[in-house]
This record gives C-alpha cells, sequence and structure tokens, in this order.
C-alpha cells in the first residue's frame, strides 16, 4: 500500500508568485493516474483492515490519500473532489490554528516564501539572527538530510532550513513577526488560509478521517519528552472533544523526515492508544512496518508521482 502526502492544492494566485503547490488540474490527473495504475484504499476497506478483519493482501497494492496542516485548500479544492469519486482521505490538522490569532509559523514561512524572492527575505534574516538563536546540536543533525525531494533554490532552501530547523523555538516566533511586519502582515496570512471547525465536522460527517498533526507543527525531537507529551495528547483531546470520539486515532509528524521523532516520541504515541502514525519517508507500506512499527509508517510525497510536481506562483 501507498500512502500518498499533500499540502497546498489550489490555483494560481497573482499576489503570490514563488508560492509552490500543486494545482487543481494536476491533482484531478493524478487521481485519474491512481486509478488507473493502482487502485484506492475504500473507507471500509481501510477500517477493516485497521480493525483486523481484512487481510493485508487485500489492499497491498492500493492508495491511501492523506492531506496536511488544515488548509482551506482541502476543503475547497480537495473534499468536492473525492466526494465525485467516492473516495476518503485522511486529514491531519495542526489543533493550534484554532486557538491562535495568527498562522502557525510553519504557514507564515509559506506564505513569505510565496510572497517574497527567498534571497530578500534571508538577506533580512541575517541582519536580525544573533550566533546563540541557533541549535548547533540541530544543525549538525538535520543539515543535508531535510528537503532533499524539493527543488529549492539556495537562498530559498537555508531560509526553510533556519526558521523550520535550526533556530531555536524561543527565538523563531520574534524573529518571524519582524520579517512579517516588513514584508507583509498577519492578517493577510491568516485570512482563508484554515478549514473552519464547521467545515472539518462536515468532511467528517462525510467520511474522511481526521488525524493529529500535533497542535503547533513543531519538530518533536527538538522537544523534551514532556513538552513532546503535550503537543501530542493535547492535539488528541482536542479533536475528541471537537469531533466525539473519531473511530480514528491516528497521528502524522510534522516535517516528518526520521530525525524528527525518537522512539519515546512513539511509545508517547502508543500510550495515547494512536493506532498509527506517518513519517515522510518514502517508502510502501508493508504487512510488516503495519505490524512492527505502526507510528513510523512511510508516507510518498505526491511530487514523486506523475502529474505531482509543484506548480510556481
Amino acid at each position: 500500500m501507498k500512502a500518498i502526502m499533500y499540502h497546498y492544492v489550489r490555483n494560481s494566485k497573482k499576489e503570490m508568485p514563488y508560492f509552490r503547490y500543486l494545482c487543481t488540474q494536476n491533482f484531478i490527473k493524478q487521481l485519474d493516474y491512481f486509478e488507473k495504475e493502482y487502485g484506492f484504499v475504500s473507507y471500509n476497506e481501510f477500517i477493516s483492515f485497521i480493525e483486523k478483519k481484512l487481510p493485508y493482501e487485500d489492499i497491498q497494492n492500493k492508495i491511501l490519500l492523506t492531506f496536511d496542516d488544515g488548509l482551506k485548500d482541502h476543503y475547497e479544492n480537495v473534499f468536492p473532489e473525492l466526494k465525485k469519486r467516492g473516495l476518503f482521505g485522511i486529514f491531519y490538522i495542526p489543533t493550534g490554528i484554532y486557538k491562535r490569532q495568527k498562522a502557525l509559523d510553519v504557514h507564515r514561512i509559506h506564505y513569505l516564501l510565496g510572497k517574497i524572492e527567498g534571497e530578500r527575505l534571508l538577506s533580512f534574516t541575517k541582519k536580525k539572527l544573533q550566533n546563540y538563536m541557533i541549535d548547533e546540536h540541530e544543525l549538525s543533525t538535520f543539515k543535508d538530510k531535510i528537503y532533499i525531494h524539493q527543488k529549492n533554490d539556495h537562498y530559498t532552501q537555508e531560509f526553510k532550513a533556519l526558521f523550520n530547523y535550526y533556530i531555536k523555538y524561543q527565538y523563531r516566533e520574534d524573529l518571524l513577526d519582524k520579517l512579517v511586519k516588513e514584508f507583509s502582515n498577519d492578517s493577510d496570512i491568516l485570512n482563508n488560509l484554515y478549514m473552519s471547525i464547521e467545515e472539518l465536522k462536515l468532511m467528517q460527517e462525510a467520511g474522511m478521517i481526521i488525524g493529529s498533526h500535533g497542535v503547533n507543527h513543531l519538530v518533536l525531537s527538538k522537544l523534551s519528552q514532556e513538552e513532546c507529551y503535550k503537543e501530542i495528547n493535547d492535539s488528541f483531546s482536542f479533536l475528541h472533544k471537537l469531533l466525539n470520539q473519531p473511530k480514528i486515532k491516528t497521528f502524522c509528524y510534522p516535517y516528518g523526515g526520521l530525525e524528527t521523532f525518537t522512539k519515546q516520541t512513539e511509545e508517547i504515541l502508543n500510550n495515547c492508544n494512536c493506532q498509527f502514525s506517518f513519517s515522510a519517508e518514502p517508502n510502501d507500506i508493508t504487512k510488516n512496518s503495519f505490524n512492527n512499527r505502526p507510528q513510523a509508517l512511510p508516507r510518498y510525497d505526491c511530487n514523486q508521482f506523475n502529474y505531482g510536481k509543484a506548480s510556481i506562483g
């Protein structure tokens, strides 16, 4: 079985000339391609498999669709297409989006890079950045291991690595505040970025599975065990109350590389009775991977298949 990971699925916007996204028409073409080449796991098949009522062999060659970050794109552009085809997807939500007055830092980074050239953003950042703000351990851990499946220019790559991995979390938001003030504003970023709670409920009622993506979309391996537990448990608690005990309890790791979580993270998920979790390690899900390490299942980026390459602008 192949799990496929999506983020932004939308159409071109003039005000975002550098933004990377999968255009809606290519998403539709990719669904056609998957249907022809593999077929999709149905909702009933997947539930039966999770409940150990269906053998893995019945779904081993099929496609499972997953969507990260709780984006408005998913309600407006993905959900109608899935309904039309009788398909389901798993939608992973960073629950902090419903508690803040501004977008999560990860999405502020995306927005800035979509609006402004990476070279300008990086130049401004380096004028504000101090050596003590950099986590040298994270620098050595993640250097040359991140964004290897993305085609970014040098400046964009360095900017993303700095803010998503290397800058210590206690300094990141303040630096982003300065960048947003210089190049944009938070109300523009937040406006229409995320699904509403009502839209989330409508999707679940229509057969979509809603999972956790943490609270604040943080690299969990950078957190203490207590902080990691809080990120995971608080997100599950929020979804539990919001969606009235969802049938499937599932998680996917923010950023998702194998370096972004630890064995302790997997133990926390087991203790939270999470049934399975996704990384972003590209590979097929096998019977052994699901039985032996369900909290670190592999997942392909959509750009690794026909019609999945990102558009810009």
